[in-house]
């Protein structure tokens, strides 16, 4: 099997998008294994330290690495917006393929020295036990929350979005492999509408980064700022809130059209396809199939 790094870069080439969906619970998972599989399609799972707190980092190892060697697929994990040295050293140690490291609140050049501590430590562990460990940054700022917001958070402007120059030079002195910019995307989904992403932005960023971009804040985008995000350079694609959404929605309706129902399995289900159903739309779109 391909590293995940092999189908960034096929991805990248072929000018589609992987997708990139978190989750907190079983339910989840099989609800984006089933839609990714049912298209034949590689697949990230993201876990932020909130839902690796509660669904247990070693836990979640061992049932990707599962899925992947049972089934001979491509699905990754993802060390989602982790904020220290120690948080992701434990989770490179524990066995994700991915980390993502989160300095954006320090000041630059603080955010340069401890992501490229991170990078150092990455690149120790691919060497010594001959692993494919990556590592991604990001820069800007899109807020930090993965819900419905009733309007854009404080401190998301076009002044915090990423510079070109900026882009460059974090990636020579760090040597990251995957790079988050702040190009109009935001965390989480904004009630009265999202931003629309900067497109040409996303282009200058790309030629002088000259790594594989990863869009944050997918949630919520407009079809058409995906798809010219994708043919800019916006390699992967992080979904969360959207399927947060529609696993309570569905959770919701379920208990209320059978207030008596108390078997998990059935009650649970509903939500399951409901997460499908979302990931499936946006792997469609994100690798344009019809």
């Amino acid at each position: 099997m391909k590293t995940l790094y092999e189908y960034i870069k096929e991805a990248e080439e072929k000018e589609v998008a992987i997708g990139h969906f978190n989750i907190s619970n079983l339910e989840a998972l099989h609800g984006i294994y089933n839609a990714a599989r049912k298209l034949d399609l590689p697949i990230i799972i993201g876990l932020s330290e909130g839902e690796e707190d509660f669904i247990e980092r070693e836990e979640a190892v061992a049932l990707i690495r599962t899925i992947r060697e049972r089934d001979n697929y491509p699905i990754f994990l993802n060390a989602d917006h982790h904020y220290s040295f120690e948080k992701v050293k434990a989770c490179i140690d524990a066995g994700f393929d991915t980390v993502i490291i989160d300095a954006v609140k320090l000041p630059f050049e603080e955010n340069v020295a401890l992501t490229k501590k991170c990078v150092d430590y990455a690149s120790e562990i691919n060497k010594k036990n001959r692993r494919a460990v990556l590592v991604e940054a990001e820069l800007g700022f899109i807020g930090t929350s993965s819900k419905v917001l009733d309007k854009m958070p404080e401190g998301v402007s076009k002044e915090t979005m990423t510079k070109p120059e900026d882009a460059k030079y974090f990636v020579e002195k760090t040597g990251i492999n995957l790079l988050a910019p702040s190009v109009g995307n935001v965390h989480g989904m904004v009630k009265g509408g999202n931003p629309r992403l900067d497109i040409e932005r996303i282009k200058e960023i790309k030629e002088a980064a000259g790594v594989p971009l990863v869009l944050h804040g997918g949630s919520g985008i407009a079809d058409e700022d995906f798809v010219n995000a994708i043919k800019a350079g916006i390699s992967v694609i992080h979904i969360n809130t959207e399927i947060r959404v529609a696993y309570k929605e569905a959770l919701e309706k379920y208990l209320k059209e059978n207030p008596n129902e108390v078997a998990p399995y059935k009650i649970l289900q509903p939500a399951v396809e409901a997460i499908s159903k979302v990931v499936e739309a946006r792997l469609k779109l994100f690798n344009n199939l019809k």
